[in-house]
C-alpha cells in the first residue's frame, strides 16, 4: 500500500482520496474509521446538550424506557430510541449485543466465552458486559474469535 500525502494552502477542506484496484474488506474499514472522526451524537446530560465524538461511545443501553450512551466518563441520555441508533452506528462497528444493548465493537478491550455460549466483553473502561447467544457468533466473527 502507498500513502502520499500532498497539503495545499488553497484547499478549503481536506479530502481523502483512495486509489484501489478493488475495495477490500482493510479498504472498508480504512473508509469506516475516517468517517467515523466527522460522526457526532447529541446527548443530554443535567439539563445541558453535549455533542458526542462517537468514537468516545463505549456502549449504548435502555432503562425505564430511555436511551443512555456510555463514555469512559460519562453518561448521557439520548432522545432517539435503541433501534434508531443501531441504525444510524451500524456502519461504525456499533453492534446489537442484546435486547436492550449496542456496544461500540472498537471499544472492547478483552473477550471471554461464558458456557451458555454467551460472550463477556469488557470495554476499554473495565466495565463488563454480556454478549447475548444470538449475536455472539458475529463478534466472534468481526474480532476474529473462535
Amino acid at each position: 500500500m502507498k500513502i502520499s500525502i500532498h497539503t495545499d494552502s488553497q484547499a478549503e477542506e481536506t479530502e481523502i482520496q483512495i486509489t484501489c484496484r478493488h475495495l477490500t474488506p482493510q479498504l472498508e474499514k480504512v473508509i469506516s474509521m475516517l468517517r467515523i472522526l466527522d460522526f457526532k451524537m447529541l446527548g443530554e446530560k443535567d439539563g445541558e446538550s453535549y455533542i458526542l465524538d462517537i468514537s468516545k461511545i463505549l456502549y449504548i443501553d435502555t432503562a425505564d424506557k430511555k436511551t443512555f450512551m456510555y463514555t469512559k466518563d460519562d453518561v448521557y441520555e439520548s432522545c432517539l430510541k435503541l433501534y434508531e441508533l443501531e441504525e444510524e452506528l451500524k456502519e461504525f462497528d456499533f453492534f446489537r449485543a442484546g435486547k436492550s444493548c449496542i456496544i461500540n465493537l472498537r471499544q472492547i478491550q478483552a473477550i471471554r466465552a461464558e458456557l451458555d455460549r454467551k460472550l463477556r466483553v469488557t470495554m476499554t473502561n473495565g466495565e463488563q458486559l454480556t454478549v447475548s447467544r444470538q449475536y455472539a457468533d458475529y463478534v466472534r466473527k468481526k474480532l476474529g474469535v473462535k
